[in-house]
């Protein structure tokens, strides 16, 4: 994986672990960035005919199988610890099996992930089920323990019957003190000044963007809303063209912006922001949203049943119907119509979010891990 929050996850837990005294390997594809680190176990690229622009457009690259360096990344190994449930972690968990070695697995997407970009088929409730029952009898079932991210994610892995214990352990934050200030700035309650809503994330069928721009077509509050999208992605093109359609409309007094920033750009775009929506329908946890959330931002997130994020909410006020634009706008109103307790409010998600530390996550882990192969403290 290259430009998601997958392969995002897995770099910072690698890093994590490091700093916590474990000895990490990494076996995988060449990193895309030339001047980046590279894989421990360097395995080859591998294009898929005719789809392989789709693949790229969703952020991510694949490996191919090299049997004499999988054979000696799992005999170096401890514990093998899978990232991804497709058919090269198949091979892998023969390797290791034939050698004894144990095997753990992290949930990190859903099927509908994949079949989100796949047109008429992302619809077809069968297909992704299918791929999910496959992911469980080939991959998960062959582990000692699944990590699941959220408490979503382990009901619906429990739905399969998996054979082996399931962990709730959040992939985890990375520890960012809050730069936005305790006391809120002159004039934040000024009822004449613009209102700035950010959804932070990939501009993609799953994160859905639609719900939040359609919401303004309901919001009392929409002629002060100032909607900013930070990300880049395939529906990029879309969903900027409705967007700017909203201003021309005159439902908006103020053209959406639409910016790609670093880990500090986001930093300071949440800090500054009055609100971050998050509708993804699709979501295993959602780490760009808890990230804000450290900033202090109120959050108002979506909550569905592939979409596990809204269990991070601490108010029923941050939490709508997934796809309703009518109940998004509806908490959008009232947070904008109540900033003192929204600027309260925002404080205390920044405590609530230390629990998420990666440094606690990566704490489960290792326990875990020892667990499994037998070795003490």
């Amino acid at each position: 994986m290259q430009g998601n929050g997958l392969a995002s996850s897995a770099r910072r837990t690698v890093q994590y672990l490091k700093e916590a005294g474990e000895d990490v390997r990494v076996l995988s594809g060449p990193n895309p960035d030339p001047n980046g680190p590279q894989p421990d176990f360097l395995l080859k690229r591998f294009d898929f005919p005719f789809v392989q622009p789709i693949v790229t457009a969703q952020g991510y690259q694949f490996a191919a199988s090299v049997p004499e360096v999988m054979e000696e990344a799992v005999r170096w190994a401890d514990v093998v610890h899978l990232e991804e449930p497709f058919v090269i972690e198949d091979r892998l968990i023969k390797i290791a099996e034939k050698q004894g070695k144990p095997i753990s697995a992290t949930y990190h997407l859903h099927p509908e992930n994949i079949t989100n970009s796949l047109g008429p088929l992302r619809n077809w409730k069968g297909l992704n089920r299918k791929i999910l029952r496959s992911w469980c009898d080939l991959t998960f079932s062959h582990c000692s323990f699944v990590q699941c991210p959220t408490e979503n994610v382990q009901d619906r892995l429990r739905r399969y019957h998996l054979p082996n214990p399931t962990y709730v352990i959040s992939n985890g934050v990375e520890p960012d003190e809050s730069i936005r200030p305790v006391d809120p700035p002159k004039g934040y309650d000024d009822p004449e000044r613009p209102l700035h809503v950010v959804y932070i994330g990939r501009l993609t069928l799953e994160k859905d963007q639609d719900t939040l721009l359609d919401a303004m077509r309901y919001s009392k509050f929409a002629r002060r809303i100032q909607l900013h999208f930070a990300g880049k992605g395939p529906d990029e093109r879309r969903i900027k063209r409705k967007a700017h359609k909203l201003f021309t409309d005159g439902v908006l007094a103020y053209d959406p912006v639409f910016t790609f920033e670093d880990r500090n750009g986001l930093r300071r775009l949440a800090a500054e922001a009055d609100l971050c929506v998050h509708c993804a329908t699709v979501e295993v946890e959602g780490l760009s949203i808890m990230e804000a959330m450290q900033q202090g931002v109120v959050p108002i997130i979506a909550a569905g049943r592939y979409s596990g994020t809204s269990q991070f909410a601490i108010d029923k006020r941050s939490v709508f119907p997934e796809r309703n634009p009518e109940a998004l706008a509806h908490r959008i109103d009232y947070w904008l119509s109540h900033p003192a307790e929204r600027w309260v409010t925002g404080q205390r998600y920044v405590e609530h979010m230390q629990q998420y530390n990666i440094r606690r996550s990566v704490e489960q882990l290792i326990v875990l891990f020892k667990q499994v192969t037998g070795i003490s403290e």
